[in-house]
C-alpha cells in the first residue's frame, strides 16, 4: 500500500528515517549562523505582489537516518532553495516565495505533534513580551508534515494550557495526549484550609491531558499535578506513555561515557511511565533513612534507573518506531549545562563560553524502555533540538487473504469498487492492502488483479 507516516521512533537494524519540526537552538558561530542565539536568516528582497519582505530561516521541517549505531546529520527536508523562486533580483514563483517564508512561523517551543492518521503537523508556540495579550498567548499553526505547506493559523488564550513538554496520539485509543503544564490550578482545600498555611491557593505543574486538535481544547487526567522538570513526552505502538526529566548535575563520567554518583549508582536524566488510563506515574516504594534523624521514610519513585545522561531542563523530544516499541530516541543534551568554573567551584557554565564549554551541546540517545539506560548514538554538529520527531516508515506488509483490498476477509466487488475510488479520487479510506501485484503503486493492473481472482483466473 502507499507508504504512511508512522508516529514515532527506534533502531533497527535497517536505516530508519527520522523527522522532526527544528527549534531554535545555540550554533558553532560559523557563517550564517546569526551569533549567539540562532537560527540563521537569509533575507531575500521585497516581494511587492505578496507585500512582504522574504526571510529564509532555518525552521523547518529536517530529516535524520539512523540504523542504531550511526547517525546522518539532520538536513531540511523538504528542502528549501532560494534559486527556485528568485533569480537576478526578480521573484519567480511568489507561491514558492511565500511557502520558503513562512517556515519562520514553524516553531514549536510549546510543543508540537504529527498526527499519522492524516499527516497534520500542529505546532504551538507561546508568544512572549508585554505587547502580548493573554487572550492571544499561544500561537498554534497546522502544517502539511509532507510538502511543509501552512494551513492555518490561530491564537488561544493563555488560560488553554497549550504548555506542554510533548503530545503524541496514543494508537490504542486514536486518542492525543500530552503532558501539559497547567497553571493557576486551585489547590486542595486541605491544604488552603490549614492554619499554617500561607501564599496562593493556586498552583502550577505538569498533567496527563487527552487534547482535541481541532478545538485545542485539553481534558485533564491525572488527579492532581506533578511537579518534575519534565522535557519530553512519547508514546509507543503498545500503548505506553513515556516522559524524561532533566538530570545529571552531579555525578562523574564512568568508563563507559556515563555519569555515575557517589555510591556508584548510574544518575541523569530519568524515564518515567505514566499510566494512561488514570494519568498516574507508574512507581514503585523505596525505603530512604533521614541522615539528620535516622528515621525511615518512604516514596514512591520510577520504576526505572537513571539514563546514565546528563540533560538539561529545557524543550526536548523523543519518540518510537512502530516496529520496535522497546526503543525509544531522545534528543537530548549532551550535559545539564553546569560544571566547574574557573575558580573551581560548580556552577552554570558560562554563556559566553557557550561555543567552547559544550554547554548547549545536543545528541541522539537511544533509551532502553526495559530499564531506562540510554545510549549515544551521535552528537549533533550544530546543536539540533527538535519540538518534535516521528518515524517515517512504511507499513508492515498486510497479510490475509490475496484480492482482499478492503479488508473485510473476502474478495468480492466491493474490492474493485475500492481500488476504482482510488483511482478516481485518491480516496484510500476503504484501501487496507490497495498495491495487489506489489509493483509500488496502485494502478489499473491492480484492478485486473482483483477481477482475475474474481473470475478464477
Amino acid at each position: 500500500m502507499l507508504a504512511v507516516l508512522a508516529m514515532c521512533l527506534t533502531a533497527n537494524a535497517d536505516p530508519i528515517k527520522i523527522k522532526g519540526v527544528y527549534n531554535h537552538s545555540f550554533h558553532d558561530g560559523t557563517d550564517n549562523t546569526g551569533g549567539h542565539d540562532g537560527p540563521w536568516t537569509t533575507y531575500v528582497g521585497w516581494n511587492s505582489a505578496i507585500g512582504k519582505a522574504i526571510f529564509v530561516t532555518e525552521m523547518g521541517l529536517y530529516s535524520m537516518t539512523v540504523d542504531g549505531t550511526t547517525l546522518t546529520q539532520p538536513v531540511k527536508d523538504p528542502e528549501v532553495n532560494i534559486s527556485d523562486f528568485y533569480s537576478n533580483g526578480t521573484y519567480t514563483d511568489n507561491a514558492m516565495a511565500l511557502w520558503a517564508a513562512n517556515f519562520n512561523l514553524m516553531y514549536g517551543n510549546s510543543g508540537a505533534i504529527m498526527n499519522p492518521n492524516d499527516s497534520i503537523l500542529t505546532t504551538v508556540m507561546s508568544r512572549t513580551g508585554e505587547d502580548i495579550e493573554d487572550s492571544e498567548r499561544f500561537a498554534v499553526r497546522k502544517w502539511n508534515a509532507n510538502t511543509g505547506d501552512l494551513l492555518s493559523s490561530g491564537y488561544y488564550a493563555a488560560s488553554n494550557n497549550l504548555e506542554s513538554a510533548g503530545m503524541c496520539v496514543n494508537p490504542k485509543d486514536g486518542l492525543v495526549y500530552g503532558l501539559f503544564y497547567l497553571t493557576a490550578q486551585s489547590l486542595p482545600e486541605e491544604i488552603v484550609n490549614d492554619p499554617d498555611f500561607f501564599g496562593d491557593d493556586t498552583d502550577a505543574g505538569y498533567c496527563i491531558c487527552t487534547v482535541d486538535l481541532n478545538t485545542m481544547e485539553i481534558t485533564p487526567i491525572t488527579p492532581g499535578l506533578y511537579y518534575g522538570n519534565y522535557v519530553t513526552f512519547a508514546i509507543n505502538n503498545d500503548g505506553r506513555a513515556f516522559a524524561l526529566t532533566s538530570g545529571g548535575t552531579m555525578g562523574y563520567e564512568g568508563e563507559d561515557g556515563k555519569l555515575y554518583d557517589i555510591y556508584g549508582n548510574r544518575t541523569g536524566a530519568t524515564l518515567i511511565e505514566f499510566d494512561l488510563s488514570t494519568g498516574l506515574m507508574i512507581t514503585e516504594p523505596v525505603t530512604y533513612v533521614d541522615p539528620e534523624t535516622g528515621e525511615e521514610y518512604t516514596e514512591e519513585v520510577s520504576i526505572y534507573q537513571p539514563t546514565g545522561y546528563a540533560s538539561q531542563a529545557k524543550r526536548q523530544s523523543a519518540c518510537f518506531s512502530k516496529k520496535d516499541p522497546s526503543k525509544m530516541y531522545w534528543n537530548g543534551f549532551v550535559n545539564s549545562g553546569k560544571g566547574f568554573n574557573e575558580n573551581g567551584s560548580w556552577a552554570n557554565l558560562p554563556d559566553s563560553q557557550w561555543q567552547t564549554n559544550g554547554k548547549y551541546d545536543t545528541a541522539l540517545y537511544e533509551v532502553d524502555i526495559n530499564t531506562g539506560e540510554a545510549t549515544r548514538i551521535a552528537k549533533f554538529t550544530d546543536r539540533y533540538t527538535f519540538s518534535t520527531m516521528w518515524v517515517e516508515e512504511d507499513d508492515e506488509p498486510v497479510s490475509g487473504v490475496e484480492g482482499d483490498v478492503n479488508g473485510d476477509g473476502v474478495v468480492t466487488s466491493a474490492d474493485i469498487t475500492a481500488l476504482y475510488n482510488f483511482l478516481l479520487s485518491g480516496d484510500d479510506s476503504n484501501i487496507v492492502n490497495g498495491d495487489q501485484d506489489k509493483d509500488g503503486n496502485i494502478t489499473s493492473s491492480d484492478v485486473t488483479f482483483v477481477y482475475n481472482i474474481l473470475l478464477g483466473l
